[in-house]
């Protein structure tokens, strides 16, 4: 992973724009959304850029830049049509430890913005490491077709309520069921019942045990998608192999990678660890050789084998 994603808190974040043109009021597009104060710099500026000056949204220098205006800044975008100039000027905020992004050149970026897809407080990037934007623009615009804006609504709403529910539910799990069953009720609508089934929620949220199982020489790559919601619902993860695992020389997908960050990973433990864990209303995921998963499926009948292309 060459660029590791981070979401930034853009309150009291000061960034400069160097350049006003059509790819300098894209980048200000999504910058004037957040919190940062904003400053730009260019001798000629498109119309958009002089609206937000209007507006008081941003500080516009009319005017070349210069190397003393690269200080005192968190982030600068690079976004002029000369591209020397862009390169000059992303080498000397790099030496002065200011991250740099200059436009359509990451090898000159400190980091790289993502395509987005905004509902207010669920914001979705997406990044192909600047390889192919083109690419990233088609899966965003697939998300913005599956996302609905009552997303926005309803996790302001969410936000809103996350006190109360941390006062009614002392436990950390059984808050992530509470969160889990009101989604099951609700799902991405916010309407006249989402009040509705926040209450009712409050009214059932016990956990029911679940056993996956999932033979360590199989590639997690080629599960179907019904199996991801069930492996990020998981709270232990078992296993007793490493993370790289080879099969006949080629490296396959991991399935530790598609669980839950949060899910406990420890060694397999015994039958009896496994079925007490299992009526406590944990949700287990064992990965193991073949052998044991025979085992494992004749002692536990209610488990569930997660298999490439079926369930």
């Amino acid at each position: 992973m060459q660029y590791f994603p981070l979401f930034v808190d853009t309150k009291n974040l000061n960034v400069l724009i160097v350049g006003a043109g059509e790819v300098a009021t894209r980048k200000l597009d999504l910058l004037s959304r957040t919190e940062a104060e904003i400053d730009v710099i260019a001798p000629d500026v498109a119309d958009e850029i002089c609206a937000y000056e209007t507006k008081g949204r941003i500080k516009l220098s009319r005017r070349e830049v210069q190397v003393a205006d690269i200080a005192d800044y968190d982030v600068i975008y690079m976004a002029t049509a000369n591209e020397q100039l862009n390169m000059d000027f992303a080498v000397i905020a790099t030496q002065k430890g200011i991250w740099v992004n200059v436009v359509d050149n990451p090898s000159f970026c400190r980091f790289i913005t993502p395509s987005i897809v905004d509902r207010g407080r669920l914001v979705v990037a997406i990044s192909t490491a600047g390889a192919a934007p083109v690419f990233a623009r088609t899966i965003r615009s697939r998300l913005e077709t599956l996302l609905p804006q009552s997303l926005s609504p309803l996790f302001d709403f969410v936000a809103s309520k996350r006190s109360e529910v941390q006062h009614k539910i002392s436990s950390g799990k059984e808050r992530r069921l509470f969160w889990e069953r009101f989604f099951n009720l609700n799902s991405d609508r916010f309407d006249g019942v989402t009040e509705s089934h926040y209450q009712d929620a409050f009214s059932s949220y016990g956990a029911e045990g679940e056993i996956l199982l999932f033979n360590e020489n199989d590639n997690a790559a080629m599960l179907p998608i019904a199996a991801m919601p069930l492996l990020q619902k998981i709270d232990i993860f078992y296993s007793d192999v490493d993370n790289a695992i080879q099969v006949n020389g080629k490296l396959v997908t991991d399935i530790n990678e598609l669980v839950r960050r949060d899910a406990s990973r420890e060694p397999i433990p015994s039958l009896s660890a496994i079925a007490e864990k299992y009526q406590h209303g944990e949700r287990l995921l064992l990965v193991v050789n073949q052998e044991k998963l025979e085992k494992l499926k004749a002692h536990f009948p209610m488990a569930k084998h997660l298999q490439p292309g079926a369930l």
